[in-house]
């Protein structure tokens, strides 16, 4: 029988559903007690996310980078069956190049801007 006049929920969906909010928040609150271990642990997080994604970014880099140096190759002894292979790996390296380099002087400016600061 439905609770409350709601379709589909009954009384055991109701009991199951508590049961697992319970269990989650026994989990929450077991794994990380104070706020201090709470942000701690968020900024370890964080720091290993960015690493992370600055290693993908240069192992696609330097992925795209050999894919256009082989379809150059490739051009260049006429064993290219369609240049805009060529044309295309050759754009998407320059495009990757260049937002690469624009991350990197971001990264440089707000870093030289954080050195700047007055303690």
């Amino acid at each position: 029988m439905a609770v409350g006049g709601v379709g589909g929920v009954s009384a055991a969906n109701l009991s199951r559903i508590s049961q697992l909010y319970q269990r989650q928040s026994a989990d929450l609150t077991s794994s990380v007690t104070t706020p201090a271990a709470r942000v701690a642990q968020a900024a370890a997080g964080r720091g290993a996310d960015f690493g992370e994604a600055i290693s993908g970014g240069l192992q696609s880099l330097e992925s795209m980078d050999r894919t256009a140096a082989t379809k150059a190759v490739q051009a260049a002894t006429g064993d290219l069956t369609d240049v805009h292979d060529y044309v295309i790996a050759a754009t998407q390296m320059q495009t990757a190049t260049e937002l690469t380099t624009t991350v990197r002087n971001k990264a440089l400016e707000a870093f030289n801007e954080i050195m700047r600061m007055p303690l």
